[in-house]
């Protein structure tokens, strides 16, 4: 370990602490002497000076040990010789003692310890790897500890670690660094380079890594006494691979190796090996599964066993699978050189000797190995060596280092089985393995650690009480002063000794954790920045006070060892400090809580707000806290115009409306509110997902029940009274006077007048006026929000029932009264109750108002309008001026004729010879799919409706696309129908021809027949139970609508779309647009033009009926209602049934009501019927509806089931009543649970624990006479059930936690948590240090404590308790309320519990240590309460502004008395200190529906400018409004807003403005946009986008041109733009022809570059294979080509036999796949990996499709190939000598 000092035993030297006895003048000393006189006889290699030894053994001067080892004795001969030689050496020095040696002497009277190695120098020192002996060059096998964004910090042996920076990991990271560099300059984007490179995808915790030392820094410094050493390593294979040559590469052997690049079959692996061109492979197979294939990037680097070499011996075949890498056995057994023994590599070792302390070994018969005190496994599991090993004997290893400065060649082992198999250290628990550190954590406090080892220069082997894991205290941590000595049997510390020790750190490669004794480290809070929790109090000390320009900028306060933390300005004070130096000062004891933390940054935020320290409510960190309605402080950070950012605890924020921030009116926020200012807000909402938080300072509970009902009864349209309560320019506020809601009254709402009599009629209004007949205009219930008008028409309106509210109560033809919303260029919209608005076209208003300035109107104007439109499916209305209309036609109808131009029929001249009933012909100039756009003439078009094609169902050639049978510039004969408004899709008379128009005509048989024209099929001629043919214009969720004739529109329930019920599960997918069906007309409704239509088959299920009703029947039903306990599906017109939560899944987990919605149409099975009381009990689990093999976690329960005694089942609650629960099983079946079968422990208010719907598990009890009776008791349910705690099992002296039950006067009943109901009792005497005279002045009901048993009486049931906190020792104290001196030591409230445990883990609670603490804490509390008061009477003597929460004071009361404020010694105060309060504004909620309209989504894309999706869909909600030029606005405002660095959010943006363009604009338009984009972004890439964009339009023809400038430009550089076009050739436009003309030009294009040849060819051969216009013999034409070229592309081989496999929808040919088989076994050069895969393929596809027969065949040929090739290498062996 890197501070590991060891006492030296006979084969070690002195530590080198000690510069006497230091290594080296040891060494000099006994080189000097004994080489010249004590050992003649032992015969060195040379007879030169003493620097001799330290000459390899590896040099070239010694001939008879050639590289690698070339004795002549094996190991095991070596080794009794080395034995022998030592007991004869031992023998000589007792015999011949009398002789004169005076340097022997001179040894034994110094040291009889250096005796040994005096008479054996061969002994070989067994040494620990540590910061010293760790020099440059040194190779370390390490784990993987941390991952950093520019580093990896790497665990060594011993306890030390070292970091790699990202530059030092492989030279192909770093070359996509300078590339992303060189990038980064270029386009200016400093993000590029981190989101490119991220090496948490690269490399994972734990990873096994061989290091190379850089450099080792030791910054030690003098002052402080703390190291601050640094190692710095690489893990480029150039440098990790140092000293293995190309001749030790054996199988088993390891290399470092890093991706160079990512193949179809493996990884392309650079090795570096020194002078090699060596390259490694790494086969996919090979890749371990705990190693994630997208891990694997060029530049991520592996440790990789070898697995043999190339043929031609330049590719290394590499391995990173665990059974071959992680196995000690697999040892380099073919090794020829001790230098393919790296760090990583297993071996075979030899014991030579053995010692407590270590294990020594010899590798081919000379190179040493030993294992340490910590990886022999001495020290950390306390194994006997001397027991367990014996010499001689061989043993399996993995080398872990290299000692590059010893004299001899010598290599450090470990013999620890989790390096062994290079795998993580795991802990077990329950049996099962664990983490270690998900055991016990870091800084978590050991209670019991006891002492296994002793070593008395180096530390402490502690057990801690997790199996698998020991731990580690080095002398420097035993104590806080000075440890004198450590012995084994005697002192505190001997062994077995028991101690409280803390966590502090754990070493993953030693597999140890490294704990500390001392009591300092034991009772501090923290010791790292991650153990603080946000939103805890820790006090403090102020360390340093901040000082900007400004004057003071924050305070830093220290909070723990080494740990401080930053109190920002804006939270110094909850008022604005005018000199906040005077009231803090370095040395003041202040009370802080936690607002953040970032460990990465070292950075901790606190906060010194009273209204924050001093707040209960919980504090809110994550969404996760979050609920709707919750109340919490947070901080204003910023202020905008339409309201203001808040700042919670950690990174969470919220955004506060200004509409939210008080019940009055605020125009400007910065009026009423500050930054930094506290304020009390409740969550109206939150979307975890967008990161998106809602929040309020009104509060909700002030809207009663009462009001709430109210609101809800209120309905659009009615007319009320109400008082007016305020009044301002633009609204007056006004109370209902039957329900005391608030509403609002627009000013512009009063009268239908001009704006001057408006204003008149709002200087008659007066506060406290009552105003009679108002109608409610608008009404939001989510945000309790009520628009009120007073306009005459409307109220008039209202009265008469004439007030348009919903689309469905409009009809055409009909006069409404509205007001004008908005005013544009081209129209005027107006809006009519509950936010219907219409479309007032330019062209429907009369002539002299067009070129007034905004046609003469302006905003809120009444108007009276006429209904010329409607579209229900879009909620749209379109209007017009009365009169308007008329005028429109006559100025149509004294419009001359035009000329045709080039007419089919050449009768036609004019559009004059085209009146109604007109027959003629016309040429197909397009087909869609539900319609036929003709032209009659080049300047005429006109449209066929498919409904105006077909006269019978027989003429129907293909019902899903009907019109596939016509081809362009097909000639039809047609009769003119009359006109069609392509803009509204109306159709109109003939004198209605307009710019927008074309003609409607018919093409049906009957109707271009000659004679008079026959009548149009309209919804009055209908009749109920009609056929017809209808063909599908919209598919929705619930129905279809279907045209029965261009102006006869009806609808299809999705329950009546088919008698097949799968094709109800996706209806867009089984009706496609433009399909025929056969329909029955169900209903007609003339008046509101509404018709019903059904495609079912009369007599089908849609007439279901009871008679007809079976069990086990599975049909299709509707959703019609979902509850909280079951859901309805309507079965047919009279039956419908129910769906349980015990029928939805047959995992009960999985049911979930609300993943049904309202007219889903489901698949149901019934499972019971009841005749008699008409119900029906359906199911949906999936192995009743679909498959009966499905698997069943929870069976089917009826009536009929037989449930046995004792049988464990799952049901859900269906009622809590007095007597217990009543569970439902399945249907009808009930089970009762006794409240005495609810829980084993005692529940208090039981019926809070369980709720209607819970999911509950039994076991049946008792099932006699129909009633079923279960049990809930874990005991008789649970398998892995714990006991609870009786009174027979406490202990006096034992800690337990509960909760308070009951206080009295003289104490506290507790209940002791997971007991059977135990209650102790504490007395007042108990309760703290001090006399206390009343316990209820101390705790409350429910409290949650810690206690000690002091007493238990079995007989009298009775235990006494104690609370006092001198019963709990040091870290129990850390769990004190600091608010409290008097305090036991009672926990947090419960839902705390948890986060409390946690902290106390981590040392994260507030420690108090005697009572001085609590004397300085309240002098400081008494100075803040001079302070507070002072403030107090500033705020009263001050102006009351708005207040919505928090304190709302000047702070010129602080500039008076600052002096004795921060006084520590100051007396305490008399005056009783006043809290501070967050006052409270009472709200309403915020509308929570999504954005509703342009200023939501202002307000929205203010804190998301780059979000394109929001800006997208701000387009989409202009465009269904039909504002065109404002959704162009918002896309430029989008493309010019959107951060230039967010590319791919800019370029989803250009798409939409494309697909806007394509869909509504001009050629000129998408060419001026299509451009624009082009300049922006990659152009190929919009390219590409906008021929996407034609295709699914249908615009072929455009897409096709486009596809032709696409190659011009990019045809030279992508392969991919040919592929693209040749497959729109194929499957769009049907051109198989032009397609493989395409590959002529592109192999023109592209020239003879190979690579990109082979890129294209396969491609278009199997574009032959897939399209449906493809031609097989043509691809198997384009392969043959292609393997002829290149017959040793095996991939190609596989390609072709994967296309003649998958033939989609036909047998393949077998003796064609047969003969490709054939063909590719005979292929020359083929490698016997690739032979063993294809032959082996070949037999699975004739076991698959062929016979016995011909499977032995290919088992032969397989045979055949082996032997073939064999004989074939026999002979180049041969050739070769």
């Amino acid at each position: 370990m890197s501070s590991l000092k060891r006492k030296e035993r006979t084969t070690e030297s002195r530590p080198s602490k000690r510069p006497k006895s230091s290594d080296t003048s040891k060494d000099k000393g006994a080189g000097a002497k004994k080489g010249k006189d004590a050992k003649p006889k032992l015969k060195s290699d040379s007879d030169g000076p003493a620097a001799a030894p330290s000459v390899s053994v590896l040099k070239e001067d010694e001939p008879l040990f050639p590289r690698g080892g070339g004795s002549v004795l094996t190991p095991l001969e070596q080794q009794e010789i080395q034995v022998q030689a030592r007991k004869d050496a031992l023998f000589e020095e007792k015999a011949g003692s009398g002789a004169p040696e005076k340097s022997g002497k001179k040894k034994k009277r110094k040291s009889e310890a250096d005796a040994t190695p005096a008479a054996d120098p061969d002994t070989v020192k067994i040494e620990s790897l540590n910061f010293k002996r760790l020099v440059k060059g040194s190779l370390v096998l390490g784990t993987i500890c941390g991952i950093n964004l520019l580093d990896l910090a790497i665990a060594l042996p011993n306890n030390l670690i070292g970091h790699v920076p990202i530059t030092a990991i492989s030279q192909s990271l770093t070359q996509r660094l300078q590339a992303a560099a060189e990038k980064e300059e270029v386009e200016d984007s400093s993000d590029e380079a981190e989101d490119d490179i991220d090496l948490k995808s690269m490399f994972r915790i734990g990873q096994y890594m061989r290091a190379y030392v850089v450099s080792t820094i030791d910054d030690s410094a003098p002052v402080s006494g703390k190291p601050k050493r640094h190692i710095e390593l690489s893990l480029t294979p150039a440098l990790a691979n140092s000293g293995i040559s190309q001749q030790a590469i054996v199988p088993n052997a390891t290399l470092m190796a890093s991706v160079a690049s990512v193949e179809d079959h493996g990884f392309v692996m650079d090795i570096d090996i020194a002078e090699s061109n060596l390259r490694g492979f790494l086969s996919k197979k090979q890749v371990d599964k705990s190693i994630p294939e997208d891990s694997l990037q060029p530049g991520a680097v592996l440790l990789c066993t070898i697995l043999g070499s190339s043929s031609n011996g330049k590719v290394v075949q590499l391995s990173t699978l665990s059974d071959k890498i992680g196995s000690a056995k697999n040892c380099p057994s073919e090794a020829t050189t001790i230098d393919t023994f790296l760090p990583g590599t297993a071996v075979d070792l030899l014991v030579s000797e053995i010692s407590q302390h270590g294990i020594a070994g010899k590798v081919m018969g000379d190179l040493d190995v030993t294992a340490d005190l910590v990886h022999s496994g001495a020290g950390p599991d306390d194994v006997d060596l001397e027991k367990k090993y014996t010499v001689g004997s061989h043993l399996k290893a993995r080398v872990i280092c290299t000692f590059p400065a010893a004299k001899k060649p010598k290599l450090g082992i470990s013999v620890l089985p989790h390096v062994a198999a290079l795998k993580p250290k795991m802990a077990k628990k329950d049996g099962h393995a664990i983490g270690p550190l998900d055991v016990l954590s870091h800084s978590s406090h050991v209670e019991k650690c006891t002492v296994r080892r002793v070593e008395p220069e180096i530390g402490l082997y502690v057990d801690v009480g997790v199996d698998g894991v020991p731990g580690f205290v080095h002398i420097s941590r035993v104590k806080d002063s000075k440890v004198d000595g450590l012995f084994e049997n005697s002192g505190p510390y001997k062994v077995g000794s028991v101690h409280q020790g803390r966590v502090v750190g754990y070493n993953s490669f030693d597999g140890m954790f490294l704990l500390s004794f001392e009591k300092s480290v034991l009772d501090q809070p923290f010791l790292r920045i991650e153990d603080i929790p946000v939103g805890a109090i820790v006090p403090g000390v102020i360390e340093k006070l901040s000082v900007n320009a400004d004057g003071l900028g924050g305070v830093i306060v220290n909070i723990a060892d080494g740990i401080s933390g930053l109190v920002p300005e804006a939270h110094l004070s909850d008022v604005r400090l005018q000199h906040p130096e005077k009231k803090f000062r370095e040395g003041m004891k202040v009370k802080t809580r936690v607002l953040s933390t970032n460990p990465a940054k070292h950075q901790v935020r606190l906060t010194l707000k009273k209204t924050l320290v001093n707040s209960e409510a919980p504090p809110i960190k994550s969404f996760d806290e979050l609920a709707v309605g919750l109340q919490a402080p947070g901080t204003i950070i910023s202020i905008l115009q339409h309201g203001a950012i808040v700042q919670f605890y950690g990174s969470l924020r919220g955004f506060l409306p200004v509409s939210e921030m008080s019940e009055a009116y605020i125009h400007d926020p910065k009026e009423h509110f500050r930054v930094g200012q506290t304020v009390s807000i409740y969550i109206i909402s939150f979307d975890p997902d967008a990161s998106r938080l809602i929040v309020s300072c009104k509060d909700p509970s002030a809207f009663g029940l009462e009001k709430q009902l109210a609101l809800k009864e209120l309905q659009i349209g009615d007319l009320v009274s109400a008082k007016v309560t305020q009044k301002t320019d633009k609204e007056i506020f006004v109370e209902l006077a039957d329900s005391s809601l608030k509403a609002i009254l627009p000013v512009d709402q009063l009268t239908d007048k001009s704006i001057s009599k408006t204003q008149s009629a709002l200087k008659k209004i007066h506060v406290g006026q009552t105003l009679p007949d108002l109608v409610v205009l608008q009404k939001n219930e989510g945000r309790r929000a009520i628009t009120l008008s007073q306009k005459p028409n409307l109220v008039k309106a209202s009265r008469e029932n004439r007030l348009l509210k919903t689309v469905e109560e409009g009809r055409v033809g009909d006069k409404v009264h509205g007001f004008v919303r908005n005013i544009t260029p081209t129209a005027v919209f107006v809006q009519f109750a509950g936010m219907l608005t219409a479309l007032l076209p330019k062209g429907l208003m009369p002539r002299e108002m067009h070129n007034k300035p905004d046609f003469g109107m302006h905003k809120a104007q009444s108007l009276e309008v006429k209904i010329d439109s409607i579209d229900r499916d879009l909620n749209r209305l379109v209007v017009s001026i009365p009169g308007a209309d008329e005028e429109v036609a006559k100025k149509v109808d004294d419009k001359p004729a035009e000329k045709a131009i080039n007419p089919v029929d050449d009768s036609i001249i004019s559009t004059d010879d085209l009146p109604v009933g007109k027959l003629t012909k016309a040429v197909v100039a397009s087909v869609k799919d539900t319609q036929l756009n003709i032209k009659l003439a080049d300047n005429i078009q006109g449209r066929i409706d498919v409904s105006q094609v077909f006269d019978s169902w027989d003429e129907i050639q293909n019902p899903k696309k009907p019109l596939k049978q016509f081809q362009q510039k097909q000639v039809v004969p047609v009769r003119v129908l009359g006109i069609h408004d392509a803009r509204n899709h109306r159709f109109l008379p003939i004198s209605h021809r307009s710019g927008h128009a074309v003609l409607e005509v018919s093409a049906k048989p009957s109707d271009v027949k000659k004679g008079e024209a026959p009548e149009m099929l309209t919804l009055d001629k209908l009749e109920v139970g009609s056929s017809h043919i209808a063909f599908v214009n919209n598919v929705e969720k619930n129905h279809i609508w279907v045209n029965l004739s261009p102006n006869v529109r009806g609808s299809i329930r999705a329950a009546e779309a088919s008698d097949d019920m799968l094709q109800l599960v996706d209806l867009s997918k089984s009706f496609p647009v433009g399909s025929a069906l056969k329909v029955r007309v169900l209903a007609v409704d003339v008046e509101k033009q509404r018709l019903d239509l059904s495609a079912r088959t009369p007599g089908s299920g849609a007439e279901l009926t009871w008679d007809k009703v079976e069990e086990g029947k599975v049909l299709a039903g509707k959703v019609t209602k979902v509850g909280d306990r079951q859901a309805m599906v309507q079965l047919s017109e009279t039956l419908a049934g129910f769906v349980g939560l015990a029928d939805l899944a047959d995992d009960f987990e999985q049911a979930d009501l609300l993943k049904l919605t309202k007219y889903e149409i489901v698949r149901v099975a019934i499972v019971e019927i009841d005749r008699s009381n008409k119900r029906i009990r359906l199911s949906m689990r999936p192995s009743g509806v679909l498959n009966s093999s499905l698997p069943v976690k929870d069976r089917e329960v009826t009536k009929k089931t037989n449930l046995e005694v004792g049988e464990i089942i799952r049901g859900f609650v269906k009622n809590v009543s007095e007597k217990g629960l009543f569970v439902t099983l399945g249907g009808e079946v009930t089970a009762l649970v006794q409240i005495r079968n609810l829980s084993d422990a005692f529940l208090k208010e039981w019926m809070s624990h369980f709720v209607v719907g819970q999911l509950v598990k039994g076991r049946i009890i008792s099932n006699a006479n129909g009633r079923i009776e279960m049990t809930l008791k874990a005991s008789q349910v649970e398998k892995d059930f714990v006991p609870l705690i009786t009174i027979s099992d406490l202990k006096e002296g034992q800690t337990i936690t509960g909760k308070i039950r009951k206080v009295e006067d003289f104490g506290a009943f507790i209940m002791i948590d997971g007991s059977a109901n135990l209650s102790g009792l504490c007395h007042r005497s108990e309760m703290a240090d001090r006399a206390i005279k009343d316990a209820r002045k101390l705790y409350n009901e429910g409290d949650r404590v810690k206690a000690v048993v002091l007493k238990v009486d079995e007989k009298q049931k009775r235990i006494s308790l104690g609370l006092k906190p001198s019963y709990f020792k040091d870290g129990d104290e850390d769990e004190m309320d600091v608010d409290r001196d008097d305090a036991g030591a009672p926990l947090d409230s419960e839902d705390e519990s948890e986060e409390d445990e946690e902290m106390s883990d981590a040392g994260g609670a507030v420690l108090i240590t005697g009572t001085d603490n609590f004397s300085d804490e309240s002098g400081d509390e008494s100075s803040d309460d001079d302070s507070d008061v002072d403030m107090g009477d500033a705020a009263e003597e001050g102006l009351a502004g708005l207040d919505a929460g928090g304190f709302d004071w000047t702070a010129s009361a602080l500039d008076a008395d600052d002096a004795p404020q921060g006084d520590i010694d100051a007396p305490k105060k008399t005056k009783k200190r006043r809290e501070p309060q967050i006052q409270v504004d009472k709200t309403a909620e915020l509308d929570i529906n999504g954005p509703q309209t342009a200023g939501d989504y202002e307000r929205l894309l203010l804190g998301q400018p780059d979000n394109s999706e929001l800006w997208i869909q701000y387009m989409a909600f202009q465009m269904k409004v039909s504002e065109l030029a404002n959704a162009r606005k918002i896309a430029e405002r989008a493309i010019k807003t959107i951060n230039i660095r967010e590319e791919t959010e800019k370029l989803n943006v250009w798409v939409a403005y494309l697909n806007l363009e394509v869909a509504y604009g001009t050629d000129e338009s998408i060419e001026e946009v299509f451009k624009r984009a082009c300049t922006y972004n990659d152009e190929q890439e919009v390219h590409e986008r906008l021929a996407s964009i034609y295709i699914q339009s249908e615009k072929y023809i455009r897409a096709d041109e486009l596809f032709e400038k696409v190659l011009k430009k990019f045809g030279s550089k992508s392969v991919e733009v040919w592929v693209n076009y040749a497959h729109f050739l194929h499957t769009k436009r049907n051109s198989p022809d032009r397609a493989r003309a395409l590959l002529k030009r592109a192999t023109q294009v592209l020239g003879t570059q190979a690579h990109l040849y082979l890129a294209l060819m396969p491609k278009f051969a199997a574009l032959e294979f897939r399209s449906p216009n493809g031609d097989r013999d043509q691809g198997r034409t384009l392969f043959e080509n292609l393997l002829a070229a290149h017959p040793k592309k095996f991939d190609l081989w596989n390609q072709l036999l994967d296309l003649e496999i998958s033939t989609a929808g036909e047998k393949p040919d077998l003796t064609v796949v047969r003969d490709l088989f054939e063909r590719g076994s005979k292929v020359k050069g083929l490698k016997p990996k690739q032979a063993k895969a294809w032959f082996r393929r070949w037999a699975q596809w004739e076991e698959q499709n062929g016979d016995a027969k011909n499977r032995e065949k290919v088992s032969a040929k397989a045979q055949e190939w082996a032997r073939t090739r064999k004989e074939r290498q026999q002979q180049d062996d041969n050739d070769d000598e």
